[in-house]
């Protein structure tokens, strides 16, 4: 493989610092999706990645480097460059618990009640002005910076908080070579025009400044070719959007897990005490949701549907059991913090209806325990992922590879990873609840070949597509780029 100078940039990095109780400075190197699919990037290829300066120790880090890049290394060993930028404390909960979130995110995941919600009030604006535009600006003076050292690197960003640093980089370096991917979903057009003409021009500016904007999907990627004609008015052709002058190739390409990883894990100490702890508790039948407590997550319903299949099932009354391991997700946002409520309070009505003594149905664990999930992938019946929209979820992908017990997997059509699996899983709608209730009584009464067959399948193929596959995508796209900007 050819080695590549290549600027990541994303909003939350690969390593934190931190203060130990007897001073020393630690650096906890992350393990997040994004840092772990992006890790052969920097395992064969000469990565400076550019990310926000989170901690009040990555300030204090980056204040010394005299925001210089930092010599680091990956979890594995393999060296990297770090760029810590900072941020205006203020600007960056704009930026980030108003807009990015709030906004945006709810926006792409079609999440808002539009009779009641939101409220394009004066405090948006204020945000976006004085919040989003601000760090995006701090985020493009640092690629800059590093285009001015390495002038032949590709940049590479990622998701919905940087959406218009790319234009203002183009801007300042017109013949920079940039992709932009996009992990969430891209909601239709009509759904955009919940933002002033001026906020959703921009986003779609912001992205169209790139070369390539990427999805994990073919649904993604036609939404946003769609979006980029209504509200741009923009030439778009098969694969290829004209616009303000540039041509912007429009991809999709679905992530994949990292299978060596996996497959190592599940027989590591840490998943296999967890697992022994799991196996020990859990009844003839388990139903597993892994998520984030976010509201895209769907988590009250699936525990609605769990308890409307508790309802038409008694047979199972005792024999099976739903374990939701849940990781606590932007609790500074009052709508995920009220949403955490809700879940709370789902599973206490469904088990103060079902459960007696020595039965519990739903075991509801709110923690970030990423070995316990992996245990809990090798021993489910049923895994239960009914996202109201996803860009993809790696949870429909990771628990069937290495699962054990020939597991069902029900899956939301709205999840990006649907349309990969669909031949495999059983598909629910998200707003179903008595569907998913449906779902999961024939999950763990469909026959044992029928069982077997669908998870082969599932592994065959997510053993075929893996992360590897992914980023060649990534790539053979800027190659493709790269070739057509030279002929």
């Amino acid at each position: 493989m050819e080695r590549r100078k290549l600027i990541v940039v994303s909003n939350r990095g690969p390593v934190s610092y931190a203060r130990a109780p007897n001073g020393e400075r630690t650096a906890r190197r992350g393990g997040g999706g994004l840092v772990t699919a992006l890790r052969s990037l920097v395992q064969h290829h000469d990565v400076t990645w550019i990310a926000s300066a989170m901690s009040d120790e990555d300030r204090v880090v980056a204040a010394e480097s005299a925001h210089e890049p930092l010599e680091e290394t990956a979890r594995d060993g393999a060296p990297f460059k770090l760029r810590l930028v900072e941020h205006d404390p203020l600007a960056y909960d704009w930026y980030y618990n108003v807009v990015s979130n709030p906004t945006l995110w709810f926006l792409q995941h079609y999440m808002w009640g539009l009779t009641v919600s939101p409220n394009v009030d004066l405090g948006l604006h204020h945000a976006w002005y004085s919040g989003y535009l601000p760090v995006n600006q701090t985020f493009a003076d640092a690629v800059v910076a590093e285009l001015e050292r390495q002038p032949d690197a590709a940049v590479f960003w990622h998701d919905y908080h940087l959406y218009l640093a790319p234009k203002l980089v183009r801007e300042r370096c017109p013949d920079a070579l940039m992709t932009h991917f996009v992990h969430i979903p891209w909601s239709q057009s009509d759904y955009w025009h919940v933002l002033p003409e001026h906020l959703r021009r921009a986003v779609h500016e912001g992205l169209l400044a790139n070369d390539i904007v990427g999805f994990h999907t073919s649904r993604w990627r036609r939404n946003f070719l769609r979006t980029c004609e209504d509200i741009l008015g923009a030439d778009v052709e098969e694969e290829t959007v004209a616009y303000d002058g540039r041509r912007t190739l429009v991809t999709c390409h679905p992530i994949g897990v990292d299978t060596q990883e996996f497959c190592q894990m599940k027989d590591s100490e840490p998943v296999l005490e967890q697992e022994r702890a799991i196996a020990e508790s859990r009844p003839e039948f388990l139903v597993l949701r892994v998520d984030r407590t976010d509201p895209s997550k769907n988590v009250v319903r699936g525990f609605h549907a769990f308890g409307l299949f508790l309802g038409e099932h008694p047979e199972l009354h005792t024999r099976v059991s739903m374990l939701a391991l849940l990781d606590p997700s932007r609790q500074d946002i009052p709508e995920y913090s009220e949403y955490l409520g809700a879940i709370q309070r789902e599973a206490r009505a469904v088990n103060d209806q079902y459960q007696r003594e020595g039965w519990v149905p739903i075991d509801l664990q709110i923690a970030d325990n990423f070995a316990q999930s992996v245990a809990a992938y090798k021993q489910y019946d049923v895994l239960l992922v009914n996202a109201v929209y996803d860009g993809l979820n790696l949870v429909s992908k990771e628990a069937p590879l290495v699962n054990e017990r020939d597991g069902v997997v029900v899956l939301s059509e709205n999840a990006g990873s649907h349309e990969e699996l669909h031949e495999w899983v059983l598909t629910v709608s998200p707003f179903d609840v008595y569907g998913q209730a449906r779902a999961i009584h024939e999950g763990l009464t469909m026959a044992a070949d029928e069982k077997r067959r669908r998870a082969a399948a599932i592994r065959e193929h997510i053993t075929e597509h893996d992360l590897d596959e992914w980023i060649a995508a990534q790539l053979a796209d800027l190659d493709r780029v790269s070739a057509h900007a030279h002929s």
